[in-house]
């Protein structure tokens, strides 16, 4: 094959590559120039983990994470992150468990986005785990270190919990940030450290 041959050909597969993602697009939006700006269109819906009667544990107590057990937020799988993950127990005996404390946290301050079987009103108890020890913590006794260099499951900012005030600043001498309680990780906090919040069930 002659070079202008092979130009021409190399020019319509090109042409025949960019017409397709064009007709892929949805019609009625833009394509993203940012990728800030990408939301999740990918929805993961991952159904609550039934108590099991036969386990022998408490039916309020924190559970070993299931392998095939989904994050209600964002769809990773929890168990593959034990230093990060989380769980919360509902009244009923399920529980939702989730890769990192932001998840759990997003899903605790909006329930209703991403399971409408639930209510707050049906939560008993939350757990994330101690990121030193290993060990499971109420939520609300846990203390979290912000802006840290320790980066989550999904490569960004998240939030190391810990089950001493004594841990989490030593945490911060090693690691930067700063410590906070349950109460003071606020709606404005999760919003800006998780890009989850954003995508709609």
């Amino acid at each position: 094959m002659r070079l202008p041959a092979k130009l021409l050909l190399l020019a319509g597969v090109v042409s025949a590559v960019a017409i397709a993602a064009y007709l892929l697009r949805a019609p009625d939006k833009p394509a993203a120039s940012n990728p800030d700006q990408v939301t999740n269109e990918l929805c993961i819906v991952a159904p609550a983990t039934p108590y099991d009667a036969t386990s022998g544990l408490d039916m309020l107590a924190p559970k070993s994470i299931p392998a095939d057990a989904r994050c209600p937020v964002c769809g990773m799988y929890p168990a593959r992150f034990p230093r990060w993950a989380a769980q919360t127990v509902f009244k009923d005996g399920a529980s939702h468990y989730f890769d990192s404390p932001v998840d759990l946290i997003a899903f605790l301050q909006q329930i209703e986005r991403f399971n409408k079987r639930y209510t707050q009103e049906d939560i008993t108890v939350s757990y994330v785990t101690d990121f030193e020890t290993g060990h499971w913590i109420e939520i609300g006794k846990a203390f979290f270190v912000q802006g840290s260099t320790a980066l989550g499951p999904m490569r960004t900012a998240d939030l190391p919990a810990f089950s001493t005030r004594q841990s989490a600043d030593a945490f911060t001498r090693k690691r930067n940030g700063k410590v906070l309680t349950f109460m003071q990780v606020t709606p404005e906090l999760i919003q800006s450290m998780n890009r989850n919040v954003h995508h709609r069930h």
